[in-house]
């Protein structure tokens, strides 16, 4: 016969409780068993742990030693039984999501916040990454939920469109197309232009349909972003063309947005990963998210149907 957990777990109690009838009880057991069980792991050891004095323990040194490494054991167990505890509540799980840096701007805290009001005490983890990392990082199963704007098929991922939604324009306070309701092509005839980047897909597009269009744009200004837009329009470097998320979310003073007579669709793309085990929590966030997109889509819709 060897030591055993049963012995440790005895040896626990006595430390414990000071006692063998305290660790009886605690125990469920009868004080003749904890004797013995206790009287048993001493010979097994070749060493006492006790020493009994007028029907009282008194732990040797080793004893104290062994209760600590016990001691220890028993704190690393609890955590993992605390965890596995925890894991059942989908509260204690968390969320973590992948997000073109434009949503997570833009989109991810009006969802987020309509998500807590749910889940508050919920942990929540908003990554922003560029594509094509975006991309492989939801193909390697990293995060719970992805959001992106290209409707490309991507590895190991599961896609769905929430939004399909027209760029707008973006016009410093006080310009004089913001008596338009909607604008034309030929309104930017001449005007200052803030310009996304060269390499930007959105960029391409418009450069064609004004191209198509014979209109001559003042084409000074470039950034990477369409924050990055905002800004500068609000400061008066020109007019800008953006997504309709990022113009709502910056829109106010100093900064207003018109919707155009072109539609050029902004794309919301959801990825699910597929090998990932299912977090609980990523459904109600989507219904966030759709949410929020929805209100976005009755505002854009509420503006092309007033028309100047």
């Amino acid at each position: 016969m060897s030591l055993s957990h049963r012995h440790i777990e005895v040896f626990r109690a006595v430390m414990t409780a000071g006692s063998v009838t305290g660790a009886a009880a605690l125990l469920h057991s009868s004080q003749p068993t904890v004797s013995r069980e206790l009287a048993r792991m001493e010979q097994l050891l070749g060493y006492a742990l006790f020493e009994r004095q007028a029907g009282r323990l008194r732990p040797t040194a080793r004893a104290l030693s062994l209760f600590d490494e016990v001691q220890r054991a028993y704190q690393g167990l609890d955590a993992v039984i605390a965890r596995a505890q925890a894991l059942g509540r989908a509260e204690d799980q968390g969320l973590a999501v992948l997000a073109l840096p434009a949503l997570t701007h833009a989109l991810l805290p009006a969802a987020g916040a309509r998500w807590r009001a749910a889940h508050a005490q919920a942990a929540l983890s908003l990554t922003p990454q560029e594509s094509p990392l975006l991309e492989a990082w939801m193909a390697a199963q990293r995060f719970d939920l992805g959001l992106s704007e290209t409707a490309a098929a991507v590895g190991g991922t599961h896609g769905e469109t929430l939004a399909l939604l027209d760029e707008v324009c973006v016009l410093p306070a006080g310009h004089r197309l913001l008596q338009r309701r909607m604008l034309r092509l030929q309104d930017f005839a001449g005007e200052p232009f803030v310009s996304l980047a060269p390499d930007d897909p959105y960029r391409h597009q418009f450069d064609r349909l004004f191209a198509e269009a014979g209109v001559q744009r003042l084409l000074r200004t470039e950034t990477h972003s369409a924050i990055a837009v905002c800004a500068l329009v609000q400061q008066g470097l020109g007019l800008g063309l953006v997504n309709p998320l990022t113009a709502l979310v910056c829109a106010g003073e100093g900064l207003h947005w018109r919707p155009i007579e072109v539609s050029v669709p902004y794309r919301v793309q959801l990825l699910r990963p597929l090998h990932r085990p299912l977090q609980p929590l990523a459904e109600p966030f989507v219904a966030a998210v759709k949410a929020v997109l929805d209100e976005a889509a009755g505002r854009l819709a509420q503006a092309r149907s007033m028309r100047a």
